[in-house]
């Protein structure tokens, strides 16, 4: 039986990681994700995500993934693809059909009339950008809400459907791909940064309950919110932990790097007053979470979300980020617990895109080369989904 191998590619605004696994057996006959190699690099290239330099992404992209051949002991040259970044954002909209059997049974057919009907009233919101993926939130069926399963076999006269779209812009896109093609490795798909990140950050427990998983990068902060199991909203604001540096290094009048050791608590003894020190990391952060909050009360979830908020990425241990996210946003509050094999060779939430990446691959229908995530082009339904829909 061949191997199967996915390769994840994150190319975040301050690092690129490169995770490739494979399809393991344990001794009882179950599978998991084994991974075989890790690669890691400097992200060169790259303002709040954006490429501004091709060919310096291209490099750092290379030695990621050399890192990550050499470990892993082979080569690969497709890849699935992260996308970041500010560009990233949201829309939702309805769409409706008339059930056509004579019988009044939906079908998968009038689903996708539905879906299609929703995606044609975002198309005047969809200039210069790309769908990423489209997710049917609820359907309703002569006006009541369809629980459980999907609605095909139900009878009905008319159908509707809520379908968030999660959309970048379409030349950042471009350009990540053509970037990770310049040095030979083939993009086989691309998923928003916030969901690859949620596959392996949060239970399914804490899906269902609701929570918002809040990824704290250099330059951006991503959320992704989920509410009975289904991703409802994905939203990246322009601020990060890059900004808390930034802060230190103006109000103290130290050095860039000073200030990022400060940052971390890694310039002790140094005589710097404490106290105005986290005063100045708290005051970030509060701004960070009054963004994040905003746009909970903007979607209906603020104080809503029993699993509360789940902190990640590389500012997800700054000063007492925990406290502050839990008294900003009313909810609990904890650090991302990377859910990985035992004996792994990745141990913080920075690298939950890259490995979520791989998630994905190995999941999806390598064989055909399909898609597991419904894209711009309209793509059926496939088993990825089957665990969004209501």
């Amino acid at each position: 039986m061949a191997r199967r191998i996915a390769t994840g590619i994150d190319i975040g605004t301050h690092q690129v990681k490169v995770v490739i696994a494979e399809v393991a057996q344990t001794k009882g006959g179950s599978t998991y994700p084994k991974i075989l190699g890790t690669g890691i690099s400097e992200s060169k290239g790259l303002r709040h995500g954006y490429i501004v330099n091709n060919t310096d992404v291209s490099k750092s992209v290379a030695e990621a993934h050399q890192q990550a051949e050499a470990a892993a002991g082979i080569q690969t040259k497709k890849a699935f693809l992260s996308v970041g970044g500010i560009g990233i954002d949201e829309i939702k909209t309805t769409g409706e059909t008339i059930i056509q059997r004579a019988d009044s049974e939906v079908t998968d057919l009038d689903v996708e009339k539905a879906i299609e009907a929703a995606r044609m009233l975002a198309e005047p919101n969809l200039t210069n950008r790309r769908v990423l993926h489209q997710i049917p939130l609820t359907y309703r069926l002569d006006g009541h809400a369809v629980h459980g399963n999907r609605p095909q076999g139900m009878s009905g006269t008319k159908l509707e459907v809520d379908v968030l779209f999660i959309t970048t812009l379409k030349q950042h896109h471009d350009d990540l791909v053509a970037a990770v093609e310049e040095i030979g490795i083939e993009v086989l798909d691309e998923m928003a940064s916030p969901l690859a990140g949620s596959f392996v950050t949060l239970s399914k427990e804490q899906k269902m309950k609701g929570v918002v998983l809040a990824n704290i990068g250099a330059e951006t902060v991503s959320v992704v919110i989920y509410d009975h199991n289904v991703p409802v909203s994905v939203k990246v604001f322009d601020i990060g932990s890059a900004n808390i540096t930034d802060d230190l290094a103006l109000a103290l009048r130290i050095p860039p790097e000073d200030a990022e050791k400060l940052k971390l608590n890694k310039l002790a003894g140094e005589g710097y007053p404490e106290k105005r020190v986290q005063s100045i990391i708290q005051q970030r952060l509060k701004a960070i979470f009054a963004l994040i909050d905003a746009h909970l009360k903007e979607i209906g979830k603020n104080q809503m979300l029993p699993a509360g908020v789940v902190l990640a990425g590389g500012g997800a241990g700054i000063g007492d980020i925990r406290d502050i996210a839990r008294s900003c946003l009313k909810l609990p509050s904890r650090t991302a617990q990377l859910q990985v094999p035992e004996n792994t060779q990745i141990k913080d939430s920075s690298w939950a895109v890259a490995y979520g990446l791989t998630i994905w691959g190995l999941t999806s229908e390598q064989e055909t080369g399909a898609s597991t995530m419904i894209r711009g082009a309209g793509n059926s339904f496939t088993k990825f989904f089957k665990q969004f829909l209501p």
